[in-house]
């Protein structure tokens, strides 16, 4: 097992010369490769340098590197203009979606006897480990699993083997392990690199993964004086210490703590990176250990048209809404088509706010009725942003009209909590 690269620390930036550089090293130290595949995250990941890191790996194996696949998770394709804005000039035919309802294979069972252990006996179903055949059936000499390492609500902390595993999962392994996650509790992951998930996904790694020749290509990413995301740290590596190494930095990075509860915090949704709320209720996962009871959560979303990712997904979000954690336990058990689709059930209790604070979403593209049908409070979004300018807040403290707010540009490189909160969880 091989650390290749491990450069970072909080106040590093490193620029992309030298990520080149870094990337270039790590892969000589690897020695000669004839079949490569790139597995990085899609456009809801932009700011990973995932995307130059994947142009970077085809500038240096060219020909050798014959396949590209999104790690898409339930997320829709890549349309090719996000390519191209991504991953800048590379072939468009190397890339390859991966449909997570068809392209996958079981390649083991986590038990359900483990999973009925880490979920502290609340779960008693096994966990099908299953991945893109690309990856174990592709004939490939090396993976690199391209990615960042952030705060994460399902997982604790985002990426290494999640990326195969979920990325490139199948239905049971992704509805199954966000389930999991939603029903040990979100607060008691989010920010902690070791909690069940990672542990059955280190199980499935461990057992089903040990021939795959994976190789991480990790990024931490934090924001400078300026403003800008910049690159702190770059780990790659093909096993465990690579991911907690960078994880270690990334609580470092991206974990911050607020020296109050937020009374009232305004979250603003790039229109380019989140059009879901499927994507965009980031914005209630990464500040909700942040916001004191009876707090307002202002989203200002000018790209969310839509609930879920793909159809059944929305239609289950708009049947059944943002309840809680009780009333979606209850729905789960008495209704087929609930149960059938858990990550579904996992999203509707992370989107929730559990009654302890309010949540008003300002979407660009969608009604009223349908906000407050899935128990949103709805807002305007025109209204909310000429009183909450996005261009005009800087990102943390502001103030507005005589009150105090908190302002996060981009909810999705970043995790904010009280103390006293994190330390109750």
């Amino acid at each position: 097992m091989t650390l290749y690269c491990a450069q970072g620390g909080p106040e590093r930036e490193i620029s992309p010369g030298e990520l080149k550089q870094l990337l270039f090293g790590a892969l000589a130290k690897i020695g000669h490769r004839t079949r490569v595949l790139a597995v990085p995250p899609d456009y809801t990941r932009v700011q990973s340098r995932a995307g130059e890191l994947t142009h970077y790996a085809w500038e240096y194996y060219r020909e050798s590197l014959r396949t590209v696949l999104p790690a898409l998770g339930t997320h829709r394709p890549m349309s090719a203009e996000q390519i191209s804005a991504m991953f800048g000039e590379m072939p468009h035919e190397i890339f390859r979606a991966h449909n997570w309802r068809t392209d996958t294979e079981l390649i083991g069972v986590v038990p359900s006897g483990y999973i009925h252990q880490q979920s502290e006996e609340k779960l008693d179903y096994d966990w099908p480990a299953k991945v893109n055949c690309l990856v174990t059936k592709g004939g490939f000499d090396l993976v690199l699993s391209i990615g960042q390492v952030v705060p994460h609500e399902v997982i604790g902390m985002a990426n290494f083997n999640k990326n195969i595993l979920v990325g490139t999962g199948g239905p049971e392994s992704i509805n199954r392990s966000h389930y999991l996650g939603a029903v040990y509790g979100m607060e008691r992951i989010m920010g902690r690199a070791d909690n069940p998930v990672r542990n059955v996904l280190n199980y499935a790694a461990e057992h089903f993964l040990r021939d795959v020749p994976i190789v991480y290509v990790l990024t931490v990413i934090g924001r400078n004086t300026a403003g800008e995301f910049v690159v702190r740290g770059v780990f790659i590596g093909d096993d465990s210490e690579c991911f907690y190494t960078a994880a270690s930095l990334s609580l470092q990075v991206n974990f911050e703590f607020v020296p109050q509860p937020m009374h009232k915090a305004v979250v603003y949704l790039d229109p380019h990176e989140f059009h879901s709320t499927w994507l965009g209720n980031k914005a209630i996962y990464r500040t909700r250990m942040a916001l004191a009871d009876d707090a307002e959560l202002i989203i200002l979303a000018p790209g969310i048209r839509e609930f879920g990712e793909d159809p059944r997904i929305d239609s289950l979000i708009r049947k059944y809404g943002y309840r809680g954690t009780p009333a979606t336990l209850e729905m789960v058990a008495k209704n087929v088509d609930l149960r059938g689709d858990l990550s579904a059930a996992a999203h509707l209790i992370h989107g929730s706010s559990e009654g302890r604070f309010q949540i008003t979403l300002c979407p660009g593209h969608l009604t009223n009725k349908e906000v407050e049908g899935v128990d949103f409070r709805f807002g305007d979004f025109a209204k909310m942003a000429k009183i909450y300018d996005p261009a005009k807040l800087q990102h943390g403290w502001n103030q507005v009209g005589g009150e105090e707010i908190f302002f996060v540009a981009n909810p999705g490189m970043g995790l904010w909590a009280s103390r006293e909160r994190f330390e109750l969880a």
